[in-house]
């Protein structure tokens, strides 16, 4: 049976799918948004951004992807991928996630992983725009459930950069896996604010152990 986030091998990317994907590039490009590292030569990882500040933040994930030769994919929510819009969806990178279903989201996306021989999950771990810079631990989670490695993205919108770390695999110490985040973002932007918060979170975190 096929399930919501399989795509026939044997369909071709929709029209509307090609043409906002080159539209995409076109103003990633005409931006001049350059790149800082590359992505690991690995299948699977997720990729966890931030500053989550613009709805531009998707463009430009995108754009630095498709530079890098890799499609990324990025949950939505299930009713986006009905009728018409299913196939687009799909061809986009969307996983469909149904919280209606038993299995919450990580269990959901930990599935499409291990059906998956690639796959390149975007996600803003500050999850809202409003967010003071302390992240949400859904990426975390997820990474930790599929075994996958958490590849950490900065973002410099003053001088249109945007960046990629090394990986860094789950220990299953969610503060001291943080704090290496923390200190992978704040050696690219020690003076950015909202890297600073994460910094303060990851030792909060550690400190709580402690006591």
């Amino acid at each position: 049976m096929t399930t919501d986030n399989q795509i026939s091998a044997n369909r071709k990317p929709t029209l509307l799918s090609r043409l906002v994907r080159r539209i995409i590039w076109g103003i990633y490009r005409l931006k001049g948004w350059t790149l800082d590292g590359h992505l690991p030569d690995i299948p699977k990882y997720v990729i966890a951004g931030a500053p989550h500040s613009s709805n531009w933040d998707f463009v430009f994930f995108i754009g630095a992807t498709a530079e890098e030769g890799i499609q990324p994919n990025f949950m939505g929510k299930h009713t986006l991928f009905k009728g018409i819009m299913r196939n687009f969806m799909l061809d986009m990178g969307g996983i469909s996630i149904d919280r209606r279903k038993s299995a919450n989201a990580v269990e959901q996306v930990a599935e499409e992983y291990a059906r998956r021989d690639k796959l390149a999950l975007v996600i803003a771990a500050e999850g809202t725009r409003s967010s003071n810079g302390e992240w949400k631990s859904g990426f975390y989670h997820i990474a930790e459930a599929a075994s996958v490695p958490i590849v950490p993205a900065w973002v410099c919108n003053e001088r249109n950069i945007l960046g990629f770390g090394p990986p860094i695999m789950p220990t299953g110490d969610y503060a001291e896996d943080l704090g290496k985040i923390a200190a992978f973002m704040r050696s690219k932007l020690p003076d950015y604010e909202r890297y600073k918060v994460l910094e303060a979170q990851a030792q909060k975190l550690k400190e709580a152990e402690g006591s």
